[in-house]
């Protein structure tokens, strides 16, 4: 690898003009958010003036190992899920997959479920195993991203690795599947920073995920939790959610019943119709007794009219 300053290249003219567009700059802090389902990776930076974070760009993940859902152990071939704090010396500039960042994986939630894994990666060469893969023109744009940022004097950033977009349909689509308690969990964090364009202050305590927790210190993984103040618009989105779920799952339960309806009235129908038909057949019995005749709505034929073969 001597030689290669792969990890230096510079931003591109059109990257500079695409942050002073959303009023940031290079050094500025920055935020990743990664959906797997959409299979998207979104970069978001500081704005100098608002102090609130703006979209920058959203490139497509190339490819992730498993299921939706997080990773439990080593070799599971599953890609985490979670909140997770990237540090200069995650970043990897000689990666075999062209550039990486470490996600942190296991952080603080993972340790108190005892989970397991290692060199879980965002990187490069679009191919996965239990990995995120970008392209190798992407990850070299984040990768850099990343860099200016830890030049702006900024000691970290935020990686939030959720499952789906967290909307109200996502969460009605799989409302029973078994990680729903833990995607909630996510949702947390994931709405605060919708409503403030700040990235949520993470932390765990009594083996759950908490946000923005006014301590004097690191809490507990597994230890209590302390008072959660959440606030008044957190509880509103997350009211407001819920009702929605509601009504979207009442709205699937009424239309499958409502099928399920029709469904039993044409079976109905059908078993009274051939009952009848069958009735006659037995009546003037014969060897065609019991055969329905089949209605096509066609008149019959006309009969030709007899040879005359004297």
């Amino acid at each position: 690898m001597s030689g290669d300053n792969r990890h230096n290249v510079p931003l591109s003219s059109t990257m500079h003009a695409a942050l002073k567009g959303i009023g940031s700059a290079p050094g500025e802090a920055m935020l990743i958010r990664m959906f797997k389902q959409e299979r998207q990776l979104e970069v978001w930076k500081r704005s100098t003036a608002t102090g609130q974070y703006r979209l920058l760009k959203t490139y497509e993940i190339c490819a992730y190992s498993g299921d939706l859902g997080p990773k439990f152990r080593e070799g599971d071939r599953q890609s985490p899920e979670g909140f997770y704090t990237i540090t200069p010396g995650l970043m990897n500039p000689r990666s075999n997959y062209h550039l990486a960042f470490n996600t942190g994986f296991p952080n603080k939630f993972d340790r108190a479920y005892g989970r397991t894994g290692s060199d879980l990666m965002v990187h490069g060469d679009c191919s996965s195993r239990g990995c995120y893969a970008m392209t190798d023109e992407g990850i070299s744009e984040i990768y850099a991203l990343a860099r200016e940022t830890f030049k702006g004097g900024n000691p970290s950033f935020q990686l939030q690795i959720l499952p789906f977009r967290m909307t109200a349909q996502n969460i009605a689509a799989n409302h029973d599947n078994q990680h729903m308690a833990f995607w909630k969990n996510l949702k947390e964090g994931y709405d605060l920073f919708e409503i403030n364009r700040t990235p949520p202050v993470w932390d765990v305590c009594e083996r759950q995920y908490v946000f923005n927790v006014a301590a004097n210190a690191p809490l507990n993984a597994a230890g209590p939790c302390p008072s959660l103040n959440r606030s008044a618009a957190l509880v509103a989105k997350t009211q407001a959610d819920e009702v929605k779920v509601a009504n979207i799952l009442a709205g699937r339960d009424k239309a499958e019943a409502e099928r399920v309806a029709i469904a039993q009235r044409g079976e109905a129908v059908s078993t009274a119709v051939n009952g009848f038909f069958g009735g006659i057949g037995s009546i003037f019995g014969g060897k065609d007794a019991g055969i329905v005749p089949v209605m096509t709505g066609k008149a019959p034929p006309i009969p030709m009219p007899r040879l005359n073969r004297g």
